[in-house]
């Protein structure tokens, strides 16, 4: 089996420089403390500059093979044994000892794993079919104290991406601050409303354990208790810091993924299908290894059950000018990005957007 693979097989294993840099901001500390962020959201940008897109798709041959070569799921799996220990790991740091100044930045280091391996590794396995995978998907989530993400980004984002009803689809002229408090409030909220349906739609009562919500909050506060026996309130206060830094990560790359972008209603009230042009597309060599092909975002909207190693490349997609790193940095700048991502949407859509109004 190992001699199927080929050495191109392994190139995702270059995720691993986003938990190595928060090992090593962990185990040095001091200024190194806040490795990880500067590494991933510094020098990874840097990086997207220099190093050019990669707007190929494989062949039709080559895209049959990479499907069913399992060496891309066992670097999907090895995540969740390698987050489980960086968060242990931090911790017993964290309590170990540590100055305000290395706890904070510990604590951003550990919520980078938290976004990228945490959330954006699950966010692939949720959408694996197989039970096991997407058991592994909700133990990462744990860990970013965002279950309720599995119900929401499967049941509706998807469903409802491009529209005035999608929480996770960020409005033309809208802040990614004031994204951050209506997406994570009302993706929430929506996760129950998707939850709840579903038990009246089974006969079966919503106060249940039936209810995924009810169990994803039971499982979530079992794990802070945990927490708390093994670590006490520091390891707690730590922790929580950490999974808020996590989630706010995704949320970020939920405003960058589908800014300003719209589907038409068609006569009879529905919204035409979703095609590639309703997900900003990005090509950037280093973010779409690093981020397991999330940047090619256009097309797992328009094909879900896409494994990330087949994401392909559409014409018609609107392009960012840079990798997700960098436009996640940029969406912190509110004024830059107005700038850079109005002219592109004039440019590159056919100039119906959704307006934050």
């Amino acid at each position: 089996m190992i001699a199927d693979f080929k050495l191109k097989d392994f190139k995702y294993s270059a995720e691993y420089v986003a938990p190595l840099s928060t090992f090593l901001s962990l185990y040095i500390g001091g200024f190194m403390s806040y490795f990880s962020p500067v590494f991933l959201f510094g020098f990874i940008p840097l990086l997207e500059l220099i190093i050019p897109e990669r707007p190929e798709n494989p062949s039709p041959q080559e895209e049959e093979e990479k499907k069913h070569k399992r060496i891309y799921d066992y670097l999907l799996y090895l995540n969740v044994p390698i987050q489980y220990f960086l968060l242990v790991y931090f911790l017993i740091r964290i309590t170990g000892g540590v100055t305000p100044f290395e706890f904070v930045g510990m604590t951003l280091s550990m919520g980078m794993s938290c976004g990228i391996i945490g959330i954006n590794v699950a966010h692939e396995l949720g959408h694996r079919i197989k039970p096991f995978e997407q058991y592994l998907a909700k133990a990462l989530l744990v860990t970013s104290l965002y279950m309720h993400f599995f119900i929401e980004h499967n049941r509706g984002h998807h469903k409802r991406v491009a529209t005035p009803e999608d929480p996770a689809t960020a409005r033309y002229g809208e802040s990614v601050y004031a994204f951050w408090v209506r997406s994570v409030i009302h993706s929430y909220l929506s996760a129950w409303e998707l939850a709840n349906k579903r038990m009246r739609k089974k006969n079966l009562p919503v106060i249940s354990l039936h209810n995924e919500m009810i169990r994803f909050h039971l499982i979530q506060i079992a794990f802070i208790v945990a927490v708390g026996l093994l670590f006490g309130w520091l390891g707690i206060i730590a922790f929580v810091g950490a999974a808020i830094v996590g989630f706010l990560l995704l949320e970020t790359v939920n405003y960058i993924e589908h800014y300003g972008l719209l589907r038409n209603k068609k006569p009879n009230g529905k919204y035409e299908k979703v095609h590639p042009c309703h997900s900003w597309n990005s090509d950037h060599t280093v973010g779409r290894i690093t981020l397991f092909e999330l940047t090619r975002h256009s097309d797992h909207h328009y094909q879900a059950s896409r494994k990330y190693q087949v994401l392909r490349h559409f014409d018609d997609s609107p392009q960012l000018p840079t990798g997700y790193p960098g436009m996640m940095l940029l969406s912190l700048f509110p004024p830059l990005w107005f700038k850079v991502m109005h002219k592109k949407i004039s440019t590159q859509t056919e100039g119906t957007y959704l307006t934050a109004a």
